[in-house]
């Protein structure tokens, strides 16, 4: 089967894997184009988009049976960024502290001169400060719907619910 045949036999894994890649594209623009330095958790939030785009691009190279294991592994983790998405509204909410890494610099200076440069060079991103808001929700609160919906569309189209009920009945 050729790629563009798999891409039409697969709608749902290239639809998913579409809104993956647009969240990271998004993401980028936010912080290159807009200018909004992100903070750790944010970053964090982008790896399950990656392995998204990933998975569900092997998902649509691969043999119906792979590919169905694909499209569930890249649903499982796009929805483990719903964890992460929720950690860092709860974080920005002040239910809870976050991480001990935010805002703290990479710690690759060989001196004190170049430690004071990397420090004054890095901008001051805190996680429980939300930069930017549409409809008075975070990017952060945006992103819990979602990769909630991504996810479930990658589950869907990995036919996760056949498989479960052929190997263990109804």
């Amino acid at each position: 089967m050729r790629a563009v045949e798999r891409i039409k036999a697969r709608p749902g894994v290239a639809a998913a894997v579409g809104a993956c890649a647009a969240a990271l594209v998004a993401a980028l623009a936010f912080q290159h184009l807009g200018g909004l330095a992100p903070c750790v958790l944010c970053v964090w939030q982008r790896w399950p988009f990656v392995f998204g785009v990933v998975f569900g691009v092997a998902a649509l190279a691969a043999p119906k049976a792979l590919a169905r294991w694909l499209a569930g592994a890249a649903g499982l983790v796009v929805i483990a960024g719903v964890v992460i998405a929720a950690y860092h509204v709860g974080v920005e909410q002040g239910w809870w502290p976050g991480p001990d890494t935010c805002a703290v610099p990479d710690p690759s200076a060989t001196s004190v001169d170049a430690l004071l440069k990397q420090l004054q060079a890095t901008p001051v991103v805190r996680c429980d400060e939300v930069s930017w808001t549409f409809l008075g929700l975070s990017m952060a609160a945006w992103n819990v719907p979602f990769s909630l919906a991504v996810g479930a569309l990658f589950l869907i189209s990995a036919d996760v619910r056949s498989v479960l009920l052929r190997r263990h009945g109804p």
